[in-house]
């Protein structure tokens, strides 16, 4: 009986814990704290009041209610949302780009949302109409998104990226001319179009699918594996749909096809 219980006990040591593994689970945890955008208006925006708003708080909540736990927000810009993760400060952090550069440090349950690359313009650019004619043009580069880099390095089109915090600055950049154009997901930018107004234009010139993900410490498959289960849930239930309609309906996006993403697996 002694050598039983020695030897559950040295293989719950050698899997670095059971008590402790439990946990560090977000199955553990009554409320999940989320990691969401502030600044990228139909993604997730922080109001005035201090609560936030958007497609990422939609489904953090609907995601959360499956799971039978509460959610709470926090802001998670491009540049902090990696340290917030690794700290403790969040248990998932939404819009990520599913990257195996980020893999080697971090879960991600999803992709939650299927997406391409595109380009914001001012209103009034006529020689921008694709990505190949951002050559030598000054492009928005915030912090940690890696969007700039979709251009510069995977498509090899030598613009000039102009560092930004965020997507408000960009935005703000854009509108003054200190830069031409601003890339990143569709979806980010029609929000941005949307709350800005006229003075500015979707190009709809798609490129290179963006598969986006939910962020988690690793070592939580437990925990990885209920978030797709809520996930699919999400989109078998029509909500997803809803979502995206609420927030893109009068973007000129085409919703028509809101279809559950192929997952990736939990590790």
């Amino acid at each position: 009986m002694r050598r039983l219980v020695a030897s559950a006990l040295v293989s719950c040591l050698a899997l670095a814990g059971c008590g402790d593994a439990e946990e560090a689970s977000i199955l553990a945890k009554s409320t999940l704290v989320a990691g969401v955008r502030p600044d990228l208006p139909g993604i997730g925006f922080r109001r005035a009041d201090g609560t936030f708003e958007g497609l990422d708080v939609d489904v953090s909540r609907y995601l959360a209610e499956r799971m039978g736990k509460k959610v709470r927000f926090v802001p998670a810009l491009a540049a902090d949302r990696e340290r917030l993760l690794q700290t403790g400060k969040v248990d998932m952090v939404l819009t990520f780009w599913l990257e195996p550069e980020w893999k080697q440090r971090l879960a991600f349950a999803g992709p939650y949302l299927l997406s391409y690359q595109d380009i914001l313009v001012r209103d009034d650019e006529r020689d921008i109409r694709n990505v190949q004619d951002l050559e030598k043009r000054e492009i928005c580069a915030v912090t940690g998104s890696g969007a700039a880099e979709a251009v510069t390095v995977e498509r090899e089109v030598a613009a000039v990226p102009v560092a930004a915090r965020s997507y408000a600055d960009c935005m703000t950049m854009l509108g003054d001319g200190r830069i031409d154009a601003v890339t990143t997901n569709d979806t980010i930018l029609a929000g941005l179009k949307t709350r800005q107004g006229g003075d500015f234009r979707l190009l709809n010139s798609r490129f290179g699918e963006r598969r986006t993900g939910i962020a988690i410490r690793k070592g939580d498959p437990g925990g990885c594996e209920a978030l797709n289960k809520a996930i699919t849930q999400m989109y078998q239930a029509g909500a997803m749909s809803r979502f995206m309609h609420k927030w893109f309906g009068s973007s000129g996006l085409d919703l028509s096809d809101v279809d559950v993403p192929q997952f990736e697996g939990c590790l």
